[in-house]
């Protein structure tokens, strides 16, 4: 049994060998010459593609070029506002200094408020009393 099961396998492989055989036989046998006309169609076609990719491609590096300028710009004059900032703050003293100044101020103003909150609420105790 496992003689004939090997003797169809090798005759199945001889079959499509054969087959195999002749299909490249048949393929070799067809003629594809290129006549001078298409080889020159061809040349035309492949200049005329790599033309539109190259003008292609100068619009895209145009549109880089636009924009990275663009970027720059905006860069230099961001640097220009962060040193004039800078230079403000400087003139005008410390910022920490400043902070402090203002959170004792702040600290002041609301002891004020509770005090005035106390005077208004024994103002309306005397008002409800007779």
């Amino acid at each position: 049994m496992a003689v004939g099961r090997r003797n169809q396998v090798l005759l199945g492989l001889a079959l499509v060998m054969i087959l195999g055989i002749a299909v490249y036989l048949r393929l070799w046998t067809i003629d594809y010459t290129v006549s001078a006309d298409d080889t020159e169609l061809l040349r035309r076609q492949f200049d005329l593609a790599n033309k539109e990719a190259m003008d292609e491609s100068a619009e895209w590096r145009l549109k880089y070029d636009v924009e990275a300028e663009r970027a720059t710009k905006c860069l230099g004059e961001l640097n220009k506002q962060i040193k004039e900032s800078y230079k403000k703050d400087e003139h005008d003293g410390n910022i920490n200094q400043k902070l402090a100044v203002l959170k004792k101020e702040n600290a002041a103003l609301l002891a004020q408020v509770e005090a005035l909150k106390q005077e208004l609420e024994s103002e309306k105790l005397k008002c409800s009393l007779p």
